[in-house]
């Protein structure tokens, strides 16, 4: 499935928009039968790591087997973010 994180808005910067994102994406986007998410970040402008954690890490603790990809991640500020909460990706 491709979750197009604009939805959500172009500046994702508190962890309180991460947390009410990652709910609301659990209560209408994500699906318990897809094996994989594929994170779309065309259109944000930036993205902090604390929302980014919120929302992505929540997707890895509620969906273990879950595949995550992401697309379109070179702006700098999505860039180095992924970076921070994923050091070893």
């Amino acid at each position: 499935m491709k979750i197009k994180i604009s939805k959500f808005g172009k500046l994702l910067i508190s962890r309180p928009a991460g947390r009410e994102a990652f709910l609301a994406a659990c209560a209408y986007t994500f699906n318990n039968n897809d094996t994989e998410f594929v994170l779309d970040f065309s259109d944000v402008d930036v993205l902090s790591p604390s929302w980014a954690d919120e929302f992505i890490g929540g997707i890895k603790n509620k969906f273990k087997n879950i595949v995550l990809k992401y697309e379109n991640t070179t702006n700098k500020s999505v860039e180095e973010t992924l970076k921070f909460i994923n050091p070893k990706e």
